[in-house]
């Protein structure tokens, strides 16, 4: 699968891509969970969330934040890795600018970036949020949440508990039109381990409800082992 190398505010992020063969597909950011406690890009529920919206016909991105991988900088207690991906959202809108559909994705502590990430991105024009760590960070920025998405939690996860994220999907939902989807996966702890396929299950369901009527029937590409697998790196640095 291609990289990509841009330049951050503390130096080159580092990034993997799939793109879409339609120049017109949606396009998504997908972020990872918290450095300090081992997040990369590579982490299983992000990887699957990445291949997931690729096999639904978006251009995926998904990046390590500063410090993590070939990512140059420091962990910024979430200040910095918001700028990382704000600046990795200007990458994918500059190199595909007839895409009108933005989503932005994350995992855990990248929900929390990807949450705060919206509200200050008008364009993002849906969100995908897994394990929102609403127990340990503050939500209340979203007063009210702009934009549709769907919110997916464990009622296993004892790093973030159900009921937090129960009532914070709760809240969301009853914004007058805005549509706040909330799934729940029986059994499934943080990690989502033995549970991954029931997560990639409700992301497609999710997509085919919410994307179905702006970008025509979805296609599920049959060859996308081998797109992934043969497709030669890339590099591009942005000044």
């Amino acid at each position: 699968m291609p990289e990509v190398f841009f330049n951050g505010p503390a130096g080159r992020i580092e990034g993997k891509f799939a793109e879409s063969t339609n120049p017109k597909a949606p396009i998504a950011l997908v972020l990872h969970p918290h450095p300090k406690f081992g997040g990369t890009m590579n982490n299983k529920v992000v990887y699957n969330v990445y291949k997931t919206l690729f096999e639904h016909d978006f251009t995926v991105l998904r990046i390590n934040f500063r410090g993590v991988g070939r990512s140059l900088g420091e962990y910024d207690d979430g200040i910095g890795e918001m700028t990382d991906a704000a600046t990795a959202l200007d990458w994918l809108q500059i190199n595909y600018p007839m895409s009108k559909l933005n989503m932005i994705a994350g995992f855990s502590f990248g929900a929390w970036i990807a949450m705060q990430l919206i509200m200050r991105r008008p364009e993002i024009t849906n969100f995908l949020a897994i394990s929102p760590p609403v127990n340990k960070y503050d939500f209340s920025f979203l007063s009210p949440c702009p934009i549709p998405g769907l919110i997916i939690q464990g009622d296993k996860d004892s790093v973030v508990s159900e009921d937090s994220v129960s009532e914070l999907a709760n809240r969301l939902s009853k914004q007058k039109n805005i549509d706040v989807n909330y799934r729940v996966i029986a059994g499934a702890d943080h990690f989502f381990r033995d549970k991954i396929e029931l997560l990639n299950e409700e992301i497609r369901d999710y997509l085919k409800l919410a994307f179905l009527h702006q970008i025509g029937k979805t296609t599920v590409k049959n060859d996308l082992t081998d797109k992934l697998s043969h497709s030669s790196p890339k590099k591009v640095f942005l000044d």
